[in-house]
């Protein structure tokens, strides 16, 4: 039976947020006396630092396009991770209103969409930009994906999020480029629990995990140490990062209005939802095996950012996660492509989460660098 939300609703200490729809399935969070979150109150805080009037807004965009102009002596002033998802999708937008020459680059792990891959040829058709396709080794790429779910660990995407990073940077540098325009922003994803994801950069963990439960070689895999990751963000050493939904007023409905506008992009039913296997793992493995269901921060976030209130959210959460035949055709899709046995992947369901901390990682190596800056 497929649930329509993780719930604890019957459990005596259950409790939501007032403002928005984070609950207590997430463990570390709390709630002041009048019963908001604590991610709320962060984004109080927070929120003001993203948020401009339109001349603020217009400024720092044409500050950013002298400054990547002004600094390029090579073929592309930029690079930018291409998924054809409303955030990447956006920062091409973006890069082409301000008549920049990014070179666009799309990870293919095996598991796009058809949507997506449409989205990504309309916008390269209509803005003319360069398209390079980094295809990563199935059979390797596989075994790694493998190993996290026999491992029960939570965070399977850290894979393909290390990944993207990882050669991203390596094309970056191949190129000469300095500039890397990134989808990340703080509006539509902040408040996401830290017991529910992992340090993407954590190279350490995914080597100890597949080490454990791999059985290929691994060759060919982009992978960055967390060092050489903070050293590239916070000192610019290796490239520059750029969040540039950052420095606009980032609202996700309007993007993806403006989206359908210009290249007719379609939208694929959920956040990063243009990956098959990321809708399968958020609307399947995360609330079957975890207890988690990641709308609830997705669906919070707009709340906080303006874009729908909470009752539209209540009900969007009461929606199933899947239609029944489309969970049962996906179901028998990945089990396929990865090769597992049926009674094999069911036994992986069934067995109990395993924390990331139970294998060699660079977490503690991670809060020393968080408690610095």
């Amino acid at each position: 039976m497929q649930k329509s939300s993780p719930s604890l609703v019957n459990n005596p200490h259950y409790q939501q947020c007032t403002r928005c729809v984070m609950d207590t399935s997430a463990i570390e969070i709390s709630f002041d006396i009048n019963g908001v979150c604590t991610y709320c109150l962060e984004a109080e805080n927070e929120l003001p630092n993203y948020q401009f009037t339109k001349t603020q807004e217009k400024n720092n965009l044409e500050e950013l396009t002298k400054k990547i102009i002004n600094t390029n002596k090579n073929k592309y002033d930029s690079i930018l991770g291409l998924s054809g998802g409303v955030d990447s999708s956006y920062v091409a937008y973006l890069a082409w209103k301000m008549k920049l020459n990014p070179l666009c680059v799309h990870f293919d792990n095996g598991w796009n969409s058809e949507i997506s891959v449409q989205n990504i040829h309309k916008i390269i058709e209509n803005t003319g930009f360069d398209l390079e396709t980094y295809v990563i080794d199935w059979p390797e790429f596989k075994d790694l994906q493998k190993s996290f779910l026999k491992a029960g660990v939570i965070d399977i995407e850290m894979l393909t999020d290390h990944a993207i990073f990882a050669s991203l940077f390596k094309i970056r540098k191949q190129n000469k480029i300095k500039y890397v325009l990134s989808g990340t922003n703080y509006a539509t994803e902040h408040g996401i629990p830290f017991s529910w994801i992992w340090p993407k950069m954590d190279k350490k963990n995914i080597l100890s995990i597949h080490n454990k439960f791999g059985d290929k070689k691994i060759k060919s895999f982009p992978t960055m140490s967390y060092l050489r990751w903070e050293l590239m963000k916070r000192f610019r050493l290796g490239g520059e990062f750029i969040e540039i939904l950052n420095l606009i007023n980032f609202n996700k409905t309007k993007a993806m209005n403006t989206l359908k506008s210009v290249f007719d992009w379609n939208y694929y039913g959920g956040k990063h939802y243009e990956s098959r296997f990321t809708k399968f793992y958020q609307a399947y493995i995360l609330p079957n095996k975890f207890n988690v269901d990641k709308r609830k921060p997705h669906l919070s976030a707009l709340i906080r950012n303006n874009e729908i209130n909470k009752k539209v959210a209540l009900a969007e959460l009461k929606k199933p996660l899947y239609k029944e035949q489309e969970l049962k055709e996906d179901l028998s899709y990945v089990i396929k492509k990865l090769d597992f046995l049926k009674e094999e992947f069911n036994m992986i369901m069934d067995s109990d989460p395993v924390s990331h901390y139970n294998y060699p990682n660079s977490r503690s190596f991670y809060k020393k660098i968080k408690d610095i800056f």
